[in-house]
């Protein structure tokens, strides 16, 4: 079923915005946002009847909707949701697996962040894919406003939250242009996918933990080092045919 509804939102994407890259990515970001919202639905509802209180875990995917949403906002600065039709099937979208993922992630929270993981993956790959294809042109493109907020002048305690692979404030983006933009876009995909591949681990109860927490410790080491292997697996090995970009 997890596969089935990820070849779901590929076939759409590929189906309808195989040429239009800006549309495309808002509908792709609209949708990437659904599972954070899904996974802090049911935890902030676990937390309220006293089953299970997590802060860290609402900390991190909050932050992690939070870079989702400022995609997004890159998205819209383009014009990626000019149109009432990408607004339309970008909406459906969010109805549709919100509520998939709230069940899915109530009924087993390690297949929703499995499904979380694929889409990360496709969403990796399409910027790479994006970034290799239009390299020369996007140099020569300014950088819009609200990724330069967000990525070199804003407060960047909510970015550092989602680097759960890294120390805070080790990760800091070179935002000189469109290009940049994107690659900084890309690399925030793979540290999702890393994030998702931590939430799955047999001990995440135990070792997951906000970096900005007092009780944060480094991932143990042996955790890391599957962790960043099997994201390289995944990014080296996944057919970058499967976006269709051109």
């Amino acid at each position: 079923m997890i596969r089935l509804l990820v070849n779901l939102l590929e076939f759409v994407l590929n189906a309808f915005y195989r040429k239009r890259l800006y549309a495309r990515f808002y509908v792709l970001e609209t949708v990437a946002r659904v599972p954070y919202f899904s996974f802090l639905s049911v935890l902030h509802l676990y937390e309220s009847l006293g089953w299970w209180r997590k802060s860290d875990w609402l900390k991190v995917h909050f932050a992690e909707y939070w870079n989702e949403l400022y995609h997004l906002l890159i998205a819209e600065s383009l014009g990626g949701n000019k149109y009432w039709i990408d607004r339309f099937v970008a909406g459906s979208g969010v109805i549709i697996y919100y509520w998939i993922l709230v069940f899915i992630y109530v009924v087993s929270p390690s297949s929703a962040y499995y499904f979380t993981q694929l889409v990360e993956e496709h969403v990796y790959h399409t910027y790479d894919t994006f970034l290799k294809e239009h390299e020369a042109e996007l140099k020569t493109q300014p950088a819009p406003q609200v990724a330069i907020n967000y990525y070199r002048d804003g407060d960047l305690y909510m970015f550092d939250e989602f680097q759960t692979s890294h120390q805070i404030s080790e990760r800091r983006p070179k935002i000189d242009n469109l290009y940049d933009v994107y690659v900084a876009i890309r690399d925030d995909e793979g540290e999702h996918i890393k994030t998702m591949l931590a939430c799955q681990q047999p001990d995440a109860q135990l070792t997951f933990k906000s970096p900005h927490s007092p009780e944060a410790k480094p991932l143990p080491e042996k955790m890391i080092n599957a962790i960043n292997e099997t994201a390289e697996s995944i990014i080296e090995d996944t057919n970058a045919d499967e976006v269709l970009m051109s």
